[in-house]
C-alpha cells in the first residue's frame, strides 16, 4: 500500500509542486505522511459535502486541486476544513497552480474536452510554466463556440464577441484573464476561460478578441477524473474515486 508521501511522490512528478505560483499553496496540507492508504478520492474542493461524502466512501487520503489551507493561519479550529479533516481521520493532498501548468492537467484536459487540435503552450511572464493553451478547431462562429463551449462543459456561458470567425481558440481553467494578452500575441481569436470581471470583457471587446466565461468549476472539474485515472494507473492496489462535487453557483433569470 502507498503512503501519504509516496502518492504526494507521484502527483509531483505529474504537476511538479515547483511550478507552483508563488502565492500557492501546494503538496501535503493536511495529515500524516507515513500513513498507509487503501482509497483515495479526487475532488476539486474539500468543502462540508465533499468531505462527508469523502467520510461515507471510507476514503482515507482526498486529493483536491484548490487547497483546503490557502494562507497562512494563526489558528486550527473546528468551524475550519481542515480541523474537520483531521477529525474525520482524512488526509488532504492539493494540487492547484502546478496542475494548472501541468502537461495532462487542467487545461490540456480542458482541449480534449472541446476537441481542439495542435496544442501548444502559451508563453508568459506570469507562470514559472506555460499555464494556457491554445489550439484550432473548425472554423465557427463566435456564438456557434459559446455554444459548444456551453455543450460540452454542461454549462450556462458568458459572450463578448470579437466580431470575426474563430479557428485558434485559447483556454485557461479557472480565472485567466491575465493571459489575455499572450493569447492574443500568439494568434487566438477566441479566449476560453472560467470567470471574467466586466473590464475584462470591456478590454477583450476593444482588442478584438471573443472571450467567454465558462465558469471556474465547470473548466477545472473535468482534470481532476483525468487525474484520478493516472494515480489509479500507478498505485494499482489502492482504490481511487471521483468525490461528485455540485457546483454551488445557480443562475436564475425570470
Amino acid at each position: 500500500m502507498p503512503t501519504v508521501n509516496t502518492v504526494s511522490d507521484y502527483i509531483n512528478t505529474i504537476a511538479p509542486y515547483e511550478t507552483k505560483c508563488d502565492w500557492d499553496n501546494c503538496g501535503i496540507l493536511v495529515g500524516d505522511k507515513n500513513r498507509e492508504i487503501h482509497k483515495i478520492g479526487f475532488t476539486l474542493d474539500l468543502t462540508s459535502e465533499t468531505l462527508k461524502e469523502a467520510v461515507r466512501e471510507g476514503v482515507q487520503l482526498v486529493v483536491t486541486h484548490h487547497p483546503v489551507i490557502f494562507h497562512a493561519q494563526k489558528s486550527f479550529t473546528s468551524d475550519s476544513l481542515a480541523f474537520g479533516a483531521v477529525k474525520s481521520g482524512i488526509d488532504v493532498i492539493s494540487a492547484h497552480t502546478c496542475l494548472d501548468c501541468a502537461d495532462g492537467g487542467v487545461n490540456d484536459v480542458l482541449c480534449e474536452v472541446l476537441g481542439l487540435d495542435e496544442i501548444e503552450k502559451v508563453k508568459s511572464d506570469e507562470t514559472v510554466e506555460p499555464m494556457a493553451r491554445i489550439g484550432k478547431t473548425d472554423t465557427v462562429s463566435p456564438k456557434e463556440l459559446a455554444l459548444l463551449v456551453s455543450r460540452k462543459l454542461d454549462t450556462t456561458v458568458r459572450l463578448v464577441d470579437g466580431g470575426k470567425k474563430i479557428e485558434k481558440v485559447a483556454v485557461c481553467g479557472g480565472a485567466g484573464m491575465c493571459f489575455l494578452d499572450d493569447v492574443i500575441s500568439q494568434g487566438a481569436d477566441a479566449f476560453v476561460t472560467g470567470e471574467i470581471k466586466h473590464n475584462e470583457m470591456l478590454e477583450a471587446k476593444e482588442k478584438g478578441i471573443t472571450v467567454i466565461a465558462a465558469g471556474h468549476f465547470e473548466t477545472e472539474y473535468p482534470a481532476m477524473n483525468a487525474l484520478k485515472q493516472k494515480v489509479q494507473e500507478h498505485f494499482t492496489d489502492t482504490e481511487c474515486v471521483l468525490i461528485k462535487q455540485r457546483n454551488p453557483v445557480e443562475y436564475i433569470k425570470e
